[in-house]
């Protein structure tokens, strides 16, 4: 058995704590009697966003024990939470570091958990965080990159997050192409009220999720992230990471338009990716480009597979480049009538629902979705 919340054999579990309805959940449940902790308890509920419910034991009130999404139990308390219902969800907080006894306590009141303080604070907040949140199954995160330039990534990407939106699904779309002209620009909403990526260069650890959605862009029922037109050109990693998690945590679908360069913000974002979209012309050429930019990709992303556009010259086509690069096929990606010339059109890629860039769009989330359990 390990420390800093790793989990622990703590026999038989007989009860889950129940769904929260509309998504969000209550804060945690706290037992303690120690002044102390419960001030440390209280710091870090405070850093989450949770307010918690506080007893020196198990409460009387019928079923406050079993429907807390989460419960810390102090060391202090271990004894007299010993006959409660067997749940999910139990961490036991203590301090003492060189107690070996906290272990035997743990496996007897069905801790799933052991945390000492101060060592395993982030730890907790983040899963605080987490059931404030009511957070459940991850985005289905699809990232799409050009096999060259003028590929039409930015096109798709726009296209996948207009269908998905237009399904219902909570979607957000990120632009993580600094040099691309904003995808704000592509949805016709640079204008837009809300945060651009700059406002996120100076976050660290964790961002709560439904911040994150709250503060950007809705433009066709869809959040976005995108660039401003400003100078900063770059965000660091760590930001990246943290705002790509904290979206992904939302639940729904998460559509990333990728730049053809690999940075290190673009490496964190492609060990956040589900699946990855190599859009290549049917071009000899392209292919050739293409095939250097899956390699490059694929030393991080295990999932990437190929959509092409045509139209194709003699002896190619779209299952013979998805051979050439080695990649499976998602499909052709059909042309958008009104499309040829993105800066004039009056409506985003994908909103015609009976267009044929939308089918194609749909097709690819029916399969997505059930390969990835979350139909």
């Amino acid at each position: 058995m390990q420390r800093r919340g790793m989990e622990i054999v703590a026999g038989t579990v007989t009860h889950d704590p129940p769904p929260a309805a509309g998504g969000r959940q209550g804060g945690p449940l706290i037992v303690t009697e120690d002044t102390e902790l419960l001030d440390d308890l209280l710091r870090l509920c405070a850093a989450a966003g949770a307010t918690p419910e506080v007893h020196h034991g198990v409460p009387e009130r019928r079923g406050s024990w079993e429907s807390a999404p989460l419960v810390l139990v102090g060391d202090d308390a271990a004894r007299r939470v010993r006959g409660a219902v067997r749940r999910r969800g139990v961490v036991l907080v203590g301090r003492d570091q060189d107690d070996s006894g906290v272990w035997r306590r743990a496996v007897e009141i069905g801790a799933e958990h052991v945390l000492m303080l101060p060592d395993g604070e982030q730890w907790l907040v983040d899963r605080i965080a987490d059931v404030a949140e009511g957070v459940g199954r991850p985005a289905l995160t699809v990232g799409v990159i050009g096999g060259r330039g003028g590929a039409g990534a930015s096109t798709l990407a726009c296209a996948l997050a207009v269908t998905s939106a237009r399904e219902g699904l909570r979607t957000l779309l990120v632009d993580a192409d600094p040099l691309g002209g904003g995808l704000d620009v592509l949805l016709g909403g640079e204008a837009a009220e809300g945060l651009r990526w700059p406002a996120f260069a100076s976050s660290r650890g964790r961002v709560g999720g439904g911040a994150l959605e709250e503060s950007l862009p809705e433009l066709h029922s869809l959040r976005v992230l995108s660039w401003d037109r400003g100078d900063r050109i770059a965000v660091p990693p760590q930001a990246v990471r943290a705002v790509l998690a904290a979206a992904r945590r939302r639940g729904g679908t998460v559509v990333v338009d990728l730049p053809r360069r690999i940075d290190d913000g673009v490496a964190e974002v492609l060990t956040q990716l589900d699946v990855g979209v190599l859009v290549v012309p049917a071009e000899l050429r392209a292919v050739a480009a293409a095939g250097r930019v899956a390699s490059a990709v694929g030393m991080v992303l295990r999932d990437l597979r190929v959509a092409v556009r045509g139209p194709y010259p003699p002896g190619l086509d779209d299952r013979e480049v998805a051979r050439l690069l080695g990649l499976p096929l998602v499909g052709e990606v059909p042309p958008e009538p009104g499309l040829s010339r993105p800066d004039e059109a009056t409506a985003p890629p994908g909103a015609a629902p009976r267009g044929p860039l939308a089918r194609f769009c749909k097709e690819f989330w029916e399969r997505a979705l059930v390969e990835a359990g979350a139909a």
